[in-house]
């Protein structure tokens, strides 16, 4: 089973452990543009390693911040992550569409260190092939930001894959597992063929 990718966020009109790091997106660092005061900051999170939390309110519909990473085919990803342990839940990918995949793990931003929420105050947003961070709602001074990976389940899925990919965000709602659907499609049933039915041999 290769490395998992977050699944598709809404599209514009156009269109967790986390590992560490240096420099920018590194906990402690800022993220800030020119010209614009700075809104997030990376620092260690109580749901899962390191965390995005706010610096200022940012209000609800604001576009916080673009994940950034290397473009890639998903058959291109499915070769890096090839040995990939099926027991790691450490994901940097974010699937764009059927060609794009974004690894964030090479040249990636703080956008990365975002945990995931099933009570999310923020949503992925697609516009021409790019993936914007956008507030849900107005956030707080101080809290973190979230939103709900909805990482998509496979056919060949480990028995224990929502204990692999289990949500400790700790909302009232909480799902308690970062994959969707919630729960594993249940197997489909073959169909009984009737006595006497089907093509005769001659």
């Amino acid at each position: 089973m290769a490395a998992r990718s977050t699944t598709h966020g809404r599209r514009g009109v156009n269109g967790t452990t986390k590992a560490g790091a240096s420099g920018a997106g590194a906990p402690g660092a800022a993220a800030g543009t020119a010209g614009r005061p700075q809104l997030i900051r990376v620092r260690r999170s109580k749901v899962h390693g390191s965390g995005v939390f706010a610096v200022r309110r940012i209000r609800k519909g604001t576009r916080i911040i673009e994940y950034l990473g290397e473009r890639m085919s998903h058959a291109r990803v499915n070769q890096r992550y090839e040995d990939h342990d099926e027991r790691d839940n450490h994901t940097f990918l974010f699937s764009v569409d059927r060609n794009v995949v974004i690894d964030a793990s090479v040249g990636g931003n703080e956008a990365r260190f975002i945990n995931h929420s099933c009570n999310p105050n923020c949503e992925s947003v697609i516009e021409d092939r790019r993936v914007f961070i956008d507030a849900l709602r107005t956030i707080e001074p101080g809290e973190e930001l979230g939103y709900d990976y909805q990482i998509g389940r496979d056919r060949d899925d480990p028995a224990n894959v929502d204990e692999i990919y289990a949500c400790r965000c700790g909302a009232a709602g909480c799902r308690g597992t970062m994959l969707w659907p919630a729960r594993r499609p249940a197997p489909r049933k073959r169909r009984k063929r009737a006595a006497g039915t089907g093509r005769r041999r001659p």
